[in-house]
């Protein structure tokens, strides 16, 4: 069968539990993803005292991990275009895994902040390649939902971090939040590997006879009582509402080009989705690496207290990321985007004005701002490789989230300067501001619910 077919077909099959099982799978990697990218959070408290860390160290060890995972963005986006989505994400999960496991060896501030650095390749590697996949299987009609449903993982893995390491640090250390993330990460990569390749990516290197049998593979897994013939939300053309897009698909074996991301046609798509990743993330992980530290040392909270208290932010995500999920196809990317940035960056500036003295209220605050802002975040690693075609779309997703790694490294080292220099309530004047940039460009957004991808990027 032609691609165009092929694509056809795919878009008419509904979830089964073929979609489940890739999703769990890719999912735990994603989980391991968030538990490496945050562990750090919660045993810097101890090493601050062990190793005598100062405040500006404290910045760029936190910096280091977000710098790797810029370089990791790039490469395994790359290496997805090349070489297929799954090998991709294993490689990344075993390079993060192992690059644990050597964390809780190291015996000092400069081993440890290079390798972080290292780990922070297979963590950056990973989700936007992750991102693409499982939005690659899906079809057009309830995309949303069951791509939101795989991202909550990562809030939830931050959330588990949270706890984990609110018991564990304190009773057994602070090497065990790194061994915890190292050994099951690398029993998932191997997991990973048995993953039938995306369909989508087959098809656009021409290799029609294995994409064909992934989606007839896909296809038997659907009960005789939903026969993919006669459902009724698609048509003739597999769901497709301009035929265009179908024929435009049979260009899509041609050479993935980075200067494609800032051609005429894709630059302003472009331009949107890197200030929107910038924003979001300059805020969240801001926040969600130094606010434990901030409890700890600012506000006076002791070590246990501060921990539990930087696990509440995980929690507000993951209850907002519940009510995002089952609203996005209805609501929208790019209003749910807008509401989400403005309502953040209101309470981050209320605290900032005049509520940043009272412990409670720095906690109610930032635990409500940091859900809101974070179900933006998990709507991004949606929406982004919905923009791109399917020859960039691994680059184009690998691109984006490199403005999450730089506004990531940025934020912790300016929180470290901002609060020895003017105190907390500058810090979250800071992030207010974010939150408008963030808004601002949310307007500009394309609207991509329910829209099959080869139609939303030609």
């Amino acid at each position: 069968m032609s691609g165009p077919e092929l694509i056809a077909r795919l878009e008419r099959v509904p979830f089964t539990r073929w979609h489940l099982r890739a999703r769990v799978i890719m999912g735990s990697a994603t989980f391991f993803d968030a538990f490496d990218a945050l562990s750090l959070a919660f045993v810097l408290p101890v090493l601050v005292r062990l190793w005598g860390i100062s405040v500006v160290q404290i910045g760029w060890l936190i910096a280091a991990g977000y710098l790797g995972q810029f370089a990791g963005a790039l490469l395994f986006g790359a290496l997805a275009e090349r070489s297929g989505r799954v090998r991709s994400a294993a490689g990344a999960t075993a390079l993060m895994s192992v690059m644990s496991l050597a964390c809780a060896l190291a015996g000092s501030f400069p081993v440890l902040l290079a390798l972080r650095f290292v780990q922070g390749i297979g963590v950056g590697g990973e989700m936007p390649v992750a991102a693409v996949y499982i939005n690659e299987l899906s079809r057009a009609r309830g995309r949303g939902r069951f791509f939101l449903l795989y991202e909550m993982i990562f809030p939830v893995g931050l959330m588990v971090t949270g706890q984990v390491g609110a018991l564990v640090v304190p009773a057994l250390g602070w090497q065990v939040m790194f061994l915890i993330g190292g050994i099951p990460g690398l029993l998932i990569a191997g997991l990973l590997l048995r993953l039938r390749e995306s369909p989508r990516w087959l098809i656009g290197k021409g290799r029609l006879a294995e994409a064909e049998a992934i989606i007839s593979e896909i296809e038997r897994s659907v009960s005789t009582t939903k026969n993919t013939t006669t459902t009724k939300d698609t048509n003739e053309n597999g769901g497709f509402r301009d035929p265009r897009a179908l024929r435009d698909l049979r260009g899509s074996g041609a050479r993935t080009r980075w200067a494609e991301l800032l051609s005429p046609f894709y630059r302003g798509r472009t331009a949107i989705v890197w200030t929107l990743w910038a924003s979001a993330y300059f805020i969240t992980n801001g926040l969600n690496n130094w606010m434990p530290t901030l409890y700890n040392r600012v506000y006076g909270l002791s070590l246990e207290q501060a921990l539990r208290a930087g696990t509440l932010t995980n929690v507000a995500q993951v209850a907002v990321l519940l009510g995002c999920a089952f609203a996005i196809d209805r609501i929208g990317r790019r209003r749910w985007m807008t509401a989400s940035f403005v309502a953040g960056a209101l309470l981050l500036a209320a605290l900032g004005s005049f509520a940043a003295g009272s412990v409670s209220a720095v906690i109610a605050l930032v635990t409500i701002s940091y859900g809101i802002v974070g179900s933006a975040n998990a709507v991004l690693y949606l929406y982004t490789p919905e923009i791109y075609p399917t020859r960039m779309r691994a680059i184009g997703t690998g691109s984006a989230t490199c403005w999450l790694r730089l506004a990531s490294a940025a934020g912790p080292l300016l929180v470290g300067y901002f609060v020895a220099a003017r105190g907390t309530g500058a810090v979250f004047l800071m992030f207010a501001s974010a939150g408008v940039v963030g808004a601002v460009a949310a307007t500009r957004m394309l609207e991509t619910r329910n829209r099959p991808l080869e139609e939303i990027a030609p």
